[in-house]
């Protein structure tokens, strides 16, 4: 029964550590999809700038459309600081979950003995 109770606690102790490992990669996809989406953007800023010929984001003639991209990929980049703060908090919570896992898989099993019951006596003992 124990052994049972043992292999119960080691498949949850894996499954948490693959829920914490797709969270790992769940962020890390979403920083590198938010820096891509920040790169195209400045590219998208320079090419209006260049086609309007106004470089100033101050001058009253700058490009609607490049404020308001600008303005995008100022927030995606705080974003981004954001889920690089949450991805390394979740690389120390997959970290300590592997550990755990180790340390419990590396436990050896102990011995099970059951009780006997009432009908049942120790062998090599002669009946009365």
């Amino acid at each position: 029964m124990k052994m049972k109770a043992r292999e119960t606690a080691l498949r949850l102790k894996r499954f948490e550590l693959d829920e914490r490992a797709r969270k790992v990669t769940d962020l890390e996809q979403m920083i590198r999809e938010f820096e891509n989406i920040a790169t195209d953007l400045d590219r998208q800023i320079h090419a209006e700038e260049d086609r309007t010929g106004v470089k100033d984001a101050k001058h009253f003639a700058y490009s609607t459309f490049a404020k308001s991209a600008a303005l995008r990929r100022d927030n995606l980049r705080a974003s981004i600081a954001e889920l690089r703060l949450k991805h390394e908090a979740a690389q120390q919570d997959f970290e300590a979950a592997k550990q755990q896992l180790e340390r419990a898989a590396s436990d050896q099993p102990r011995e099970v003995t059951r009780p006997r019951r009432r009908h049942e006596r120790p062998t090599g003992l002669a009946l009365r």
